[in-house]
């Protein structure tokens, strides 16, 4: 995709926030089951119905389940945090300024795998091979 292309060869996420969401879409809507509905007035991703990615438009985050937030954490705290309102929460506020591209793309298809139906993700491996 060529717009996942261009993205990819950006050193960070700070961008426009359209070119931003293009590229949330672009990753996330293309796996099974997911969709994008507002969450207290703010874009989610959802699969089976769980959110897996929460963007906060005024902030330039996006909140994203995650079951390893420690690594990340470890790896550059600037990036990858937590609030006081994430702390009881498999969430980790991600900072759009500095997360590369890649390592958002890995978080956000890993977050799917995390909250996805063993069918779901079945359905994604095989159109892999394909």
């Amino acid at each position: 995709m060529i717009l996942d292309s261009y993205l990819l060869t950006l050193s960070t996420m700070a961008t426009d926030m359209f070119t931003f969401m293009q590229f949330m879409r672009a990753t996330l809507l293309s796996l099974p089951g997911v969709t994008e509905k507002m969450h207290f007035e703010h874009p989610a991703f959802y699969v089976n119905n769980k959110i897996m990615a929460n963007v906060k438009l005024k902030d330039d985050l996006v909140a994203v389940h995650t079951l390893e937030r420690e690594k990340w954490m470890a790896i550059d705290p600037d990036t990858f945090f937590i609030t006081d309102h994430y702390r009881n929460y498999k969430y980790m506020a991600v900072r759009l300024e500095t997360v590369k591209p890649d390592d958002l793309k890995k978080l956000l298809i890993t977050a799917w795998r995390n909250r996805a139906t063993q069918k779901l993700i079945r359905e994604y491996e095989a159109r892999l091979l394909q």
